[in-house]
């Protein structure tokens, strides 16, 4: 197979059925070396025509804690107070900066995609 920038959803399908048939290339053969080229250009490929979109931050926040086996209440320490916390999640407040801070050093969420929509005071 000729390797080259994947430019058409037929070409992606030819490198996604060429990428099964070298799964298990031996590390450091031609063959992984290919492998590991086309997985690259499969990769750009995807990122450019079927990018995935970030959770909203309500909804990341509900991932989490069923991730985490969380309750709402477990959420009151960093975000003040059960109303607070009833309201974020109903989508019925946005996140303050308060809460972004605290969501993102006691539980480790991302500020990236806390910060999406947030209002400016707590």
């Amino acid at each position: 197979m000729e390797i080259k920038i994947i430019e058409t959803e037929e070409e992606y399908n030819i490198a996604i059925e060429r990428i099964d048939q070298l799964f298990d290339a031996l590390k450091g053969s031609k063959e992984a070396s290919e492998l590991d080229l086309l997985t690259l250009l499969v990769n750009k490929y995807e990122e450019e025509n079927y990018p995935i979109e970030e959770p909203d931050p309500v909804e990341y926040i509900k991932i989490r804690m069923e991730e985490m086996g969380l309750k709402a209440s477990d959420l009151i320490p960093f975000m003040g107070n059960k109303g607070n916390v009833s309201k974020v999640l109903s989508r019925k407040r946005g996140l303050s900066i308060d809460m972004i801070r605290n969501l993102h050093k006691g539980l480790g969420f991302p500020l990236d995609i806390l910060i999406q929509g947030a209002v400016a005071k707590p």
